[in-house]
């Protein structure tokens, strides 16, 4: 069974910066296309970030420039490191994995296969 356990959230002022970590057990994380989601009050969950398993990255329009996802292979590892945080980036984060099957294009949110409880980042202004 493969787990995904995320950390890194926190409180943060607007202009700060973050840096969330999911750790994989379970599974052979180099096969999974890795992604980060989230989840704001009343609204749909969304994708971030994505991080296939060939490393190409894909990222929402509102975070280019700002957040980078990356991923460490050797530790069963995908970081999100945000930076110039906004209030609007408050929302619950979830790492979630694909099984490899989706190529040249980030995974649609309900083929991941898996997905962490979540980590909160909130951004006061």
């Amino acid at each position: 069974q493969v787990y995904l356990v995320e950390s890194g959230g926190g409180l943060v002022q607007a202009g700060g910066s973050l840096r969330l970590s999911c750790a994989m057990s379970g599974g052979t994380f180099s096969n999974y296309n890795m992604a980060w989601l989230r989840e704001a009050p009343g609204k749909e969950r969304e994708l971030v970030a994505a991080i296939m398993r060939s490393g190409t990255t894909y990222a929402l329009d509102s975070v280019k420039g700002r957040f980078t996802i990356s991923r460490d292979n050797a530790k069963d590892t995908v970081y999100l490191q945000m930076e110039s945080l906004k209030p609007e980036d408050t929302a619950l984060y979830y790492c979630a994995a694909e099984s490899g099957y989706v190529r040249g294009r980030p995974p649609s949110l309900h083929e991941y296969d898996y997905w962490g409880p979540g980590t909160q980042v909130t951004v006061s202004s």
